[in-house]
């Protein structure tokens, strides 16, 4: 007998043992997953300003009514290609959307032989822009641009235009004023690297820019930040249903045990 009663209490103690583990892993899955997922949001919110896009002088990119997410970054960290969020008092007293399209120093203008954008006197293939039957202006020019200009950017200065060229104003409409259309750095306040709403997606970088002094930027902590909320999420679930599963299962062990 007593040689049974020792090996009884070995069994429940292993199985105590066993459960006692096992809630101390679901109670951490839980305490990490709350981490990830509250932190990625906070670090979210301290990155990146949701915008709302009301114009269509950004299609195809951005669709008016559009939703975007924008990093926060200073003007000093802007390349040629980035979709920026800027206010100048010369322009609008609210927040616009353009690409920029050259920096301080460039010489920017349109059009080339190929009826190309060009900056410092290569041709650019701006597979962004709109289709050709959404931007009646610059067809009916065969150009880039139905604006024709010619304009050296001042050292810490943006030229920046919009991607449905035919129905944006952007530096074009500015040029007979003090800078020639150009905006400064310093007006930046966001760079647009997601679409938010009504679908959520990356914005490629300009690749046409790539091969020019100082490349391209690249994308922010986005995708990292998503992930964290999406693994602090399935932790917290996985570790708050361990619980439930565990006693579930260990009744059916009962229930069979107790047929037998």
């Amino acid at each position: 007998m007593g040689g049974t009663q020792a090996s009884g209490t070995r069994i429940r103690g292993g199985r105590n043992g066993r459960g006692g583990l096992g809630s101390t892993l679901s109670g951490l899955a839980v305490a990490i997953g709350f981490v990830l997922f509250l932190g990625g949001f906070v670090w979210g919110a301290l990155v990146y300003q949701p915008y709302t896009v009301p114009t269509d002088s950004m299609v195809p990119t951005v669709n008016p009514g559009n939703r975007v997410l924008a990093q926060r970054i200073d003007g000093a960290e802007v390349r040629r290609g980035d979709v920026v969020v800027f206010r100048d008092a010369m322009w609008s007293d609210s927040p616009m959307v353009k690409r920029v399209v050259a920096i301080g120093g460039d010489t920017v203008s349109c059009c080339g032989k190929g009826g190309r954008l060009t900056v410092n006197g290569k041709e650019l293939d701006e597979s962004y822009l709109a289709p050709a039957q959404n931007d009646a202006a610059a067809v009916a020019a065969g150009t880039a641009s139905g604006t024709p200009f010619e304009v050296k950017v001042p050292e810490g200065n943006l030229f920046l235009l919009g991607d449905r060229r035919g129905a944006s104003l952007d530096s074009r409409a500015h040029l007979t004023e003090a800078g020639q259309g150009t905006v400064p750095r310093s007006t930046v306040t966001a760079r647009v690297d997601a679409l938010a709403w009504p679908s959520m997606k990356m914005l490629d970088p300009a690749r046409t820019y790539a091969d020019l002094p100082g490349g391209v930027s690249q994308p922010g902590p986005l995708l990292l930040q998503v992930t964290a909320v999406v693994a602090g999420a399935a932790l917290v679930v996985l570790g708050a249903a361990y619980g439930p599963l565990a006693r579930l299962l260990g009744r059916g062990r009962r229930e069979r045990s107790g047929g037998r």
